[in-house]
């Protein structure tokens, strides 16, 4: 994490993580919480009979999205759930390589409008993520700055596969730290950082898998308190990692979970 990028950008190179999208049960709800939350506004574009999809923002730039779970998809047993999404070249290519690795082809490709074609696929683990080839939409239009997203954390109860087929599907580079008693592995797109990977200890109870969303900000405790007083609950509370940053993990009011990081070098 002391890596991430922070510039303003909205080109991505193949393999980087562009964009995250919130699928919840309350539209409304949501909306209320993160924008009080993280001072974002928002712009509500119909998309379809009784669907709505929310462009949030940051400083007028696009920062992430969110709509609300439709009864078939509930009726499925999706839970509120943040989906991060990596930029690739050709998403069906990529899907076709992602059933060639033993991942699952959730949602095949589809076009979104003239702005981008995606799939929804899973891992070998059965963490969830989403292609995205762009076309008039590239992604975030600002990560790693205060209150947009800056990092995505896999876990995975076996990382030597889920490892192995990522580095295969994007060509990502792996670079392994000790973390006191935990393995971690941050991998690497060319040369810029791309992610990270830990298998969750006993403890932490059966963590199903799953990409788990950063979103940075100017002081963890205080972001986390305000969190629980809007309704949300401490998964992790506020924790120092060395070197890293300070961290808390969070479950909005819905049910929907993601991280906040104060990084301790955030200009590296």
């Amino acid at each position: 994490m002391t890596e991430a990028r922070m510039q303003e950008t909205v080109e991505y190179a193949p393999g980087t993580f562009c964009w995250v999208e919130l699928g919840t049960t309350n539209g409304e709800g949501a909306k209320k919480f993160y924008t009080e939350l993280f001072g974002w506004t928002f712009i509500d574009n119909p998309v379809g009979p009784n669907m709505v999809y929310t462009m949030l923002k940051l400083d007028d730039k696009d920062v992430g999205a969110l709509y609300q779970l439709s009864s078939e998809m509930t009726a499925e047993g999706i839970p509120p759930h943040w989906l991060s999404y990596v930029s690739v070249a050709n998403a069906d290519e990529s899907a076709r390589q992602v059933n060639e690795l033993g991942g699952r082809v959730k949602k095949d490709p589809f076009d979104v409008f003239d702005i981008g074609r995606m799939a929804v696929v899973a891992d070998p683990t059965g963490a969830v993520f989403a292609l995205w080839q762009p076309r008039k939409h590239k992604g975030a239009g600002v990560v790693n700055r205060p209150n947009s997203f800056c990092w995505n954390e896999l876990a995975t109860p076996d990382t030597r596969a889920a490892g192995d087929f990522y580095a295969r599907l994007f060509g990502w580079g792996k670079n392994v730290q000790q973390f006191g008693p935990m393995e971690y592995t941050s991998f690497v797109n060319g040369e810029r950082p791309a992610g990270g990977m830990y298998q969750p200890p006993p403890e932490m109870g059966n963590i199903p898998p799953h990409w788990l969303v950063y979103f940075a900000v100017d002081d963890c405790d205080a972001t986390a308190d305000k969190a629980t007083q809007l309704g949300a609950k401490a998964i992790a509370p506020p924790s120092e990692i060395p070197q890293v940053g300070r961290f808390a993990i969070i479950q909005d009011p819905q049910g929907a979970v993601f991280g906040i990081i104060k990084l301790t070098n955030p200009t590296s």
